[in-house]
């Protein structure tokens, strides 16, 4: 149990992280002092911060394995990995009133609403994207939980912030909002540059921070 209670301090402080920062009052409160866009800053910092403990705690739990490596979970989690960096690049900066980590919401465009004609929640759908395809990759213990908890994780927190505002703005209103399909923004070849620039960054600091080598 020893060897486990980083692990486990970790997810704690995750899971706590995300889920007190957007309680109605305390989302607020914070609001009130950092303003929109300072919240959604601090909240960004300290959401990585936490996932990237709770990564390095996945990494040095006690090895435990429950399946083997196979030629199909490399490309797979690369090829997850590579969509994941396109939804954070066409979804940063831009107005999305239906999700968290909008930008300027009041200039969203319901005929145009870019990304979240697609997906919401893409920051989201990007977790989810990331940590299935690294989940068959995975086959210790630690990881597997790791993996397997982001993914549930983010795919209900979706189904959680869709209540709210589906509930405040009333079926019209949200049926506006989320009528238009997917549309490429104006800079949307910079955004692929960054999504794929991301994608390279990653992958060539993985054996540094992470370990294995994404490339042979």
């Amino acid at each position: 149990m020893g060897g486990l209670a980083p692990y486990m301090a970790a997810w704690a402080v995750f899971l706590l992280s995300h889920a007190i920062p957007v309680r109605p009052r305390v989302k607020g409160w914070l609001i009130a002092r950092l303003g929109p866009g300072g919240f959604a800053l601090a909240y960004s910092v300290v959401s990585v911060a936490a996932l990237a403990w709770l990564i390095v705690a996945a990494g040095r739990a006690p090895w435990v394995p429950l399946w083997d490596a196979s030629p199909w979970h490399r490309p797979l989690a690369q090829g997850a990995t590579l969509l994941a960096c396109l939804l954070i690049a066409f979804a940063t900066l831009a107005p999305n009133p239906l999700s968290f980590g909008g930008w300027r919401n009041d200039r969203f465009d319901p005929a145009r609403p870019g990304i979240v004609g697609l997906v919401r929640h893409p920051f989201l759908a990007a977790l989810v994207l990331w940590a299935a395809g690294h989940l068959p990759a995975n086959g210790d213990l630690a990881h597997a939980v790791m993996f397997a908890g982001f993914a549930a994780f983010a795919a209900l927190g979706m189904l959680m912030i869709d209540r709210r505002p589906r509930r405040d703005r009333g079926g019209a209103d949200w049926a506006r909002l989320t009528a238009g399909r997917a549309s490429l923004p104006p800079a949307w070849p910079v955004r692929l540059v960054a999504g794929l620039g991301l994608w390279w960054a990653l992958a060539a600091l993985h054996p540094v921070l992470i370990g294995p080598a994404v490339w042979p």
